[in-house]
């Protein structure tokens, strides 16, 4: 019990930096879709869709380390 601070914050520095990586995201995508045009704007799409993507990950590893970080002893 005594990492459950530790965990915390690293639990809430990761949700951050999902939420940094998705705001970044979607700004790419708006812009990618309406004032880009022609290459440039299938670059932003894509770089849009990667941080989405790495988005949506962190925050799942960020939950899943969180729930089965305690569970460890109750497996054996």
């Amino acid at each position: 019990m005594a990492d459950d601070p530790n965990r915390h914050a690293t639990r809430r520095r990761r949700q951050l930096w999902a939420g940094v990586l998705a705001l970044a995201g979607l700004v790419l995508l708006v812009v990618g879709l309406t004032v880009a045009h022609g290459v440039a704007a299938w670059i932003e799409v894509v770089v849009a869709v990667v941080l989405l993507l790495t988005s949506y990950l962190v925050q799942t590893l960020a939950r899943r380390e969180t729930v089965y970080r305690g569970r460890g002893d109750d497996r054996r």
